[in-house]
């Protein structure tokens, strides 16, 4: 069994390799890429979540690259939303439109 820090290193390792074998700069504007931990806002149906994770951030851009299973885990959480599935999901305020 691995410590806490001991697996999130091989999770870092292996992001930056994932990256680093499909391109060496960003495909956008050929900037630098860094490993980054980001906040994502995700939308389904009327309902909104967060989601901390792990993306390789272009220095320049800003363009942001997600591993594919981070992806299904979009996925996933925009689908249980727009079901309005949230058990499991804190509350931690509302959602206001400026109109």
């Amino acid at each position: 069994m691995g410590g806490g820090l001991e697996d999130e290193e091989v999770v870092q390792v292996s992001l930056e390799r994932e990256f680093k074998e499909a391109f060496e700069v960003c495909p956008i504007c050929g900037g630098e890429l860094a490993e980054k931990r980001v906040e994502k806002l995700l939308r389904g149906g009327p309902n909104m979540a967060t989601i901390t994770v792990e993306a390789m951030v272009c220095l320049r851009c800003g363009e942001r690259f997600y591993p594919e299973e981070t992806v299904k885990r979009f996925e996933n959480l925009r689908a249980r939303l727009a079901r309005d599935e949230t058990d499991g999901l804190e509350l931690v305020g509302g959602a206001y439109e400026a109109r």
